[in-house]
């Protein structure tokens, strides 16, 4: 659908695009019939008719629907208006993580620790239904000036891998951001909650650090160092973190899963335990 002819798409009336993305945008919209506000994602028009990629709002339809939270996103409806595919979800009117981090401001660094926390609670909700996300990254989380987070986007969520079906199961498609993507997600290997472990782990390096652990000058050479390069140091490059935050960050960053915290509630537990700084950063207020 253009973004410059809004109209109506079922009983949503769209206004402006917020976000565009590689196949779809986001509009606010209003339902004139229930007088409140939402999201609408539609498809670009270079997709709007590909299977695959409908099959991505209907599939996020099916996972919003088992995994309501404060912290989630809350999706409520799919449907068809005249052939265009929508997807209906609460508005949360704030800007996700990456263009929170691109910004490079301090106004934000002291709920850094607030970010984190509810970021991990919305993900470990994800987790403890049955789902893994697989494309945990900044910009699957939106983040007001407050610093309170709703996690989205579950068209790559699929059910945790568990007992034989882990060692047993047949190689999955490999999907995901490359820049964030466990080892064993990007082998085509089965996945659980600890591959969502990895990817936070990155998500939490590059929201204090200001960039992601690896980078590389080609996709090869970026998924190249999450198989096998030494995971960084944190530390090294925050000089403010705490060395028992940077370990908790390192151990998330493991290659073997079983080195990693196994869920998102244990990165929690110790993660409450820990301070992220030596020097709490200073509200703008207080500054």
């Amino acid at each position: 659908m253009s973004s410059e002819a809004p109209g109506y798409l079922g009983s949503y009336r769209l206004l402006n695009v917020v976000h565009t993305g590689q196949a779809s945008q986001i509009w606010q919209a209003y339902h004139d019939g229930k007088q409140q506000w939402f999201g609408v994602k539609t498809l670009l028009q270079k997709v709007h008719r590909d299977r695959e990629h409908i099959g991505f709002l209907r599939w996020e339809y099916v996972v919003g629907q088992k995994v309501v939270h404060d912290r989630i996103v809350q999706i409520c409806e799919f449907g068809f208006d005249r052939g265009i595919p929508y997807l209906a979800m609460e508005w949360f009117p704030a800007p996700n993580m990456k263009h929170m981090i691109q910004r490079k401001t301090d106004k934000s660094a002291h709920l850094v620790p607030k970010i984190i926390e509810q970021a991990a609670e919305g993900l470990s909700h994800f987790n403890e239904m049955g789902w893994v996300h697989r494309d945990v990254k900044p910009d699957n989380f939106l983040v007001t000036d407050e610093g309170d987070v709703k996690l989205i986007d579950f068209a790559l969520a699929r059910r945790c891998s568990r007992g034989l079906a882990r060692l047993l199961g047949p190689k999955s498609r490999v999907q995901g951001t490359r820049s964030y993507m466990a080892p064993e997600q990007i082998r085509g290997g089965p996945v659980d909650q600890r591959t969502d472990v990895y990817s936070f782990g990155c998500t939490v390096y590059e929201l204090v650090s200001g960039r992601p652990p690896y980078t590389g000058v080609s996709a090869d050479e970026l998924l190249m160092k999450h198989l096998r390069a030494t995971p960084p140091s944190l530390e090294a490059v925050a000089k403010n973190v705490t060395p028992e935050f940077g370990q908790l960050v390192r151990r998330t960053l493991a290659k073997d899963p079983a080195a990693r915290p196994q869920t998102i509630n244990d990165f929690l537990v110790e993660f409450r335990m820990s301070r992220v700084f030596k020097t709490t950063p200073p509200a703008p207020r207080d500054a």
